[in-house]
């Protein structure tokens, strides 16, 4: 699956169909019901995707995976207001303590999406890409991409926070209360997820930047011109 497939479905499961759902579903279903389904489309296309198309098990798969089954567990607890928002706001909240935990411990989450990015499909590349990434320049980049991240993270999960706060405002259960849920989504879920592309890609830049900054260049060549791989068997060469 191409990767503008994979985002299309990704919009389309996480944010389109939830919102058709509380908007079109409330009626018919009544608004407890549609509300669950609602918000049980998105968790059930996480599986989906982390079991039948990603088929892969690491690092970020189970962060995605529990973030999951929290948000699947919180939609049976049915709140309104501060409450509301509070739970809502629990995938930023989730986010927030897995990467800042992670600089914490001194193994910033951003080595595994640059992991998973580069992809080393053979024992040797695996190998050599660990022996890369211990170095101090390229971790100092994994941490401060990492801590991109976390504060974008934050500065959206505020802006969630007092979304929800502010919109949805009537009593959980009522035909009022799936349509600002609704109101709500179409903001946070499309709109706030433009910040956080930003931040992985300033993030990713930084990490690539002294990635190429330690590999050896190709004569003619810019370092990002050439092939990562043949670059990091160059620099294998050399060393050893």
């Amino acid at each position: 699956m191409s990767r503008g497939t994979k985002l299309f479905l990704d919009l389309l499961m996480g944010a389109v169909i939830p919102i058709l759902i509380l908007n079109n579903l409330t009626g018919p279903l009544g608004a407890p019901t549609a509300y669950v389904l609602s918000a049980l489309v998105p968790v059930g296309w996480v599986f989906v995707d982390l079991l039948f198309i990603t088929k892969r098990f690491n690092v970020i798969t189970s962060y995605i995976g529990l973030a999951a089954i929290v948000r699947g567990a919180l939609a049976f607890w049915f709140v309104d207001g501060l409450l509301f928002a509070i739970k809502d706001t629990a995938g930023g909240i989730i986010a927030t303590l897995v990467f800042g935990g992670s600089v914490l411990i001194g193994r910033p989450i951003m080595r595994a999406f640059l992991v998973q990015a580069l992809n080393p499909d053979t024992p040797e590349r695996e190998a050599a890409l660990g022996r890369l990434l211990a170095e101090r320049p390229i971790h100092r980049a994994l941490v401060m991409g990492t801590l991109i991240v976390l504060l974008f993270n934050i500065a959206t999960s505020i802006a969630n926070f007092v979304l929800n706060l502010q919109i949805v405002v009537a009593p959980f259960g009522t035909e009022a209360f799936n349509q600002q849920v609704a109101q709500v989504n179409a903001i946070t879920r499309i709109a706030l997820s433009i910040p956080e592309f930003i931040a992985f890609g300033v993030a990713f830049w930084i990490v690539f930047r002294a990635l190429y900054g330690n590999l050896p260049a190709e004569e003619g060549k810019q370092p990002m011109e050439s092939d990562f791989w043949e670059l990091l068997r160059m620099r294998e060469a050399q060393s050893s």
